[in-house]
């Protein structure tokens, strides 16, 4: 096998085309999960069973089925219906949906751990619901759970790459078209896998750092 540096240069402007589409995913996958998520909690934590049902049953199906699945539910069933969205749009909303169900787990293990006496404290001082969440409860319970909610970001980066099987431009898809053109198959899917290292890594130890300084 020789590694021929030309076809790195040649695949250069397709992997910067590619690593653009990853990163615009991973950003708003990730605005979609943490924020769906939080919806997603709160639901689960209602008192009402007409909520509470409905909201852990959709959790747990998202969860239990396989993005694959739902990436060619969306993209090729729903058109059926006459629901229509591009393939970056439906692979963002795949995998913020996907991964909204993970996070509203961990939303809710943060909002468990909050002592009960914030929660008195806060009905002591007549704060209202508003208030009580966004001024005193959520604020603690974001500082624990961030580390969880960071490695999440990184399990959806290494997710990225399914996108690919309905047509999105991320790097593995743009590795895949230039070697189809060229034959050459080990320069592109190399730099790929080298790129996913140069970002997954430095993601990673950014979440055990900001775990540290959470916890101490």
């Amino acid at each position: 096998m020789n590694w021929d540096w030309s076809a790195v240069a040649d695949f250069m402007p397709r992997f910067a085309d590619g690593l653009l589409v990853t990163l615009q995913v991973l950003v708003l996958g990730s605005l979609i999960a943490f924020s769906l998520g939080l919806v997603w909690a709160a639901g689960l934590r209602s008192h009402s069973r007409l909520v509470r049902w409905p909201v852990t049953a959709a959790t747990e199906f998202v969860r239990t089925t396989p993005l694959l699945v739902q990436l060619f539910f969306l993209y090729f069933v729903l058109p059926e219906a006459g629901v229509r969205f591009s393939a970056f749009t439906t692979g963002v909303v795949a995998i913020g949906l996907h991964y909204s169900t993970y996070t509203a787990q961990v939303y809710r293990a943060g909002i468990d751990a909050v002592p009960a006496g914030q929660w008195e404290a806060a009905t002591a001082l007549s704060l209202p619901a508003h208030r009580t969440w966004f001024a005193v409860i959520l604020p603690q319970a974001l500082r624990r759970v961030a580390p969880a909610l960071g490695n999440y970001v990184v399990a959806m980066l290494k997710d990225t790459p399914l996108l690919a099987a309905i047509g999105v431009l991320e790097m593995l898809q743009q590795a895949r078209l230039e070697s189809a053109g060229t034959f050459q198959y080990t320069e592109p899917l190399t730099v790929v896998g080298v790129a996913f290292v140069l970002v997954a890594y430095p993601a990673s130890l950014l979440v055990r750092a900001l775990e540290r300084r959470l916890v101490h």
